[in-house]
């Protein structure tokens, strides 16, 4: 039975409805009635997108692909909204619901005491539509709406709390960082309509063949392959959205954020958005071979060297940040390697456990009064068990631990990358397994420093104060100073912890045979014969326990993280002191880690002072000088000492003005003389 456009609409507009109401009868409707038409909105939409879900991947639904209304239409460009319901769309759809649905409900507890409560539900749902917008459109224009807006949505929220100077410069991070990629990205949907002559998915993917050959002028002698162009300027888009080195600065920064929207936009949905892209592309991507090396070199890069950063970070929030780059990039790595279905399995496995660990990150954060640093937890898993465990497990699937769903998504990712014949596939296969082994290394330090080893802070009693610290009020208290003893949050915390760790721990094994080895998305990905490592290595396939117990060989994946495991339990469970002696001896490479590269420093330096001292320049010397100086001023003094020559002329005296008569006859007379000679 095909799609009912009614529903579709449904799904997209329940989240917009919800934020409306929540936005604009906030005060009207109060903090319950806000979080009640969001969460509405939004039940109705996974519930429907779980229905679609069910529809095209199970019960043999044809793929929809309408247009619903046309916005332009200029000669043979039409420019319309409409949707494209494929197996991938769908799956995006729930994913993106199923983890907004979650967050919603996290939100009543998290926010409770925020005086913006109403504006954050409000900017949440707006996000989820804006989502939904992107990930459903059957056309580029469409795509690129969907696009902006949840860069929008994403820079409202990260700097949600306006008094807070850092989350102010966070989100200014954020947004300039992906007008770079996204000014990448608009270039490259002007080339595809330059070359395809269509902004329509089908149409632009049936046309695709004939780019082959056709080359991009740029000079008399230089001339680039039309896909190439076209491949590389849209993943700049993804670099920026994604955070893909070296677009990658804005992501640690946006944790400036409420932890809701961390989980939301910057581990499950939004950053996921550029990956997304790049599989519905791949008619166009595996046109260029060159393209595909790029992608792969690019996300390899990240994997490795942004999870190094993790190691040596100790603010809860950023250590799932930068596991987050790390993750995008392996998601990247896979997109190289023409695996797009294991990149987008990953980036759906990865969206509830990393969505987990935000959330439980969250949970440790209000239990500790909105202390953040690491140092000064520990010893918290008796006061949270619900938190401890469900944090474990999401730890688990980070790691790729065999059983878990991260390692069905992330062991596919090592051996296609390990598989690929492509130019860089060497240098990528060992980023990707080597930054198993960095995974495991921040990731248990991370566990071990919050719930695990003695208590490093103290409670202090405090009389007449009630409740938590207000959220605006973040970091204004002593560190490691508790006014009362941590204890489990309540359940609205709870309940979206154990409702993610469900498919942090099962989904991998029950969704790794159709997605990855079973042409489930069917004609949703294109890969050329040539390219199909999935193929390949389907013929290894024996089922996800066979799978998994393969993953148990300590000579791989496992064993490194095994090693990290080994080396983490160690020193903070047995020897605490070591961590000290470990950072003195290798002081050099921790400050480069600490540094971050110097990447922030350089970008800050070059682009955003060199900015300043640009426009400077300008306004000196262009404004100042040349418009004011020149043209303005200069222009007006010029008049001035026109009119004071002109001036001295008129004296008054009547023997001036009659010399003057004579002397203009005379010179009358003597013009007409000359030219009648």
């Amino acid at each position: 039975m095909p799609l009912s456009t009614s529903i579709l609409l449904i799904i997209a507009l329940a989240p917009l409805v919800g934020c409306l109401l929540a936005g604009f009868l906030g005060k009207q409707i109060g903090r319950i009635g806000a979080h009640s038409v969001t969460i509405l909105g939004l039940l109705v939409s996974c519930s429907l997108s779980f229905y679609v879900l069910y529809q095209i991947g199970f019960a043999g639904a044809p793929a929809y692909n309408h247009d619903l209304y046309t916005w332009f239409q200029i000669g043979h460009l039409n420019a319309s909204v409409g949707f494209m319901i494929d197996r991938l769309t769908a799956m995006m759809m729930v994913v993106v619901t199923f983890v907004s649905l979650l967050v919603h409900v996290y939100t009543i507890g998290y926010m409770a005491d925020d005086p913006g409560y109403q504006r954050f539900f409000s900017y949440i749902s707006l996000f989820t539509f804006s989502m939904l917008m992107l990930v459903m459109s059957n056309n580029f224009l469409q795509l690129f709406f969907g696009w902006e807006a949840v860069g929008l949505v994403s820079y409202l929220l990260i700097g949600f709390w306006y008094k807070k100077p850092t989350a102010i410069f966070a989100n200014l991070k954020a947004f300039l960082v992906n007008r770079v990629g996204d000014f990448g990205f608009l270039l490259g949907i002007a080339a595809v309509l330059y070359f395809l002559n269509t902004l329509d998915y089908a149409t632009a993917f049936a046309a695709a063949p004939t780019l082959v050959g056709k080359t991009l002028a740029l000079t008399q002698h230089t001339h680039w392959d039309a896909a190439t162009v076209i491949c590389v300027l849209l993943f700049i888009g993804a670099m920026g959205k994604s955070a893909q080195v070296p677009l990658h600065v804005w992501l640690p920064d946006s944790m400036e954020g409420p932890t809701p929207i961390s989980a939301l936009i910057h581990a499950a949905t939004m950053v996921t958005a550029g990956i997304f892209m790049v599989a519905r592309m791949s008619p166009i991507f595996e046109l260029s071979p060159g393209a595909l090396s790029f992608v792969m070199v690019i996300g390899a890069t990240g994997a490795f060297f942004t999870g190094l950063i993790g190691i040596v970070q100790n603010d809860i929030k950023r250590v799932v940040a930068y596991s987050t780059l790390s993750q995008l990039g392996y998601m990247t790595a896979a997109l190289g390697a023409s695996a797009y279905a294991g990149a987008v399995f990953h980036l759906m496995t990865h969206a509830f456990f990393k969505a987990l660990l935000f959330l439980g990150a969250g949970s440790v954060i209000i239990a500790m009064h909105h202390e953040q640093d690491m140092r000064h937890m520990g010893g918290l898993r008796k006061y949270m068990p619900i938190t401890w465990i469900t944090m474990w497990i999401g730890s688990l699937a980070l790691c790729g631990v065999p059983f878990f769903s991260g390692f069905y998504s992330k062991d596919a990712i090592i051996e296609a990358v390990g598989d690929s014949h492509r130019w860089g596939s060497h240098y990528a296969y060992l980023c990707v397994l080597f930054g198993a082994f960095v995974t495991g290394l921040y990731t248990f330090r991370q566990m071990y420093l919050t719930f695990h080893g003695k208590e490093r802070f103290k409670v202090v009693e405090q009389h007449g104060h009630h409740g938590h610290d207000d959220h605006d009020d973040h970091g204004h208290h002593e560190p490691g100073v508790l006014a009362h003893p941590p204890k489990e949050s309540p359940w609205v915390v709870t309940l979206p912890l154990v409702l993610l760790a469900i498919p942090s721990l099962l989904v991998g094994f029950f969704a790794v045979k159709p997605l990855l080895f079973g042409n489930w998305f069917g004609s949703a990905i294109h890969v050329a014969p040539a390219h199909n490592v999935l193929g390949e290595m389907a013929g290894e396939f024996h089922g996800a326990l066979d799978m998994a117990l393969k993953g148990l060989n300590p000579i791989g994946p496992f064993g490194l993280v095994l090693l990290a495991f080994v080396i983490q339990t160690y020193i903070y469970l047995f020897n605490p002191a070591m961590a000290g002696k470990i950072k003195n001896a290798l002081k050099p490479l921790w400050t480069v880690l600490d540094r971050k590269y110097w990447v922030d420093d350089v970008y800050f330096a070059v682009f955003a002072k060199g900015g300043v001292k640009l426009g400077r320049l300008f306004w000196k010397a262009g404004d100042a000088a040349v418009v004011d100086g020149a043209m303005v001023n200069g222009s007006a003094g010029l008049v001035r000492r026109i009119s004071a020559g002109v001036r001295r002329l008129q004296t008054g005296y009547l023997y001036h003005y009659a010399f003057a008569m004579i002397v203009g006859l005379i010179l009358l007379l003597g013009g007409y003389w000359l030219i009648g000679q």
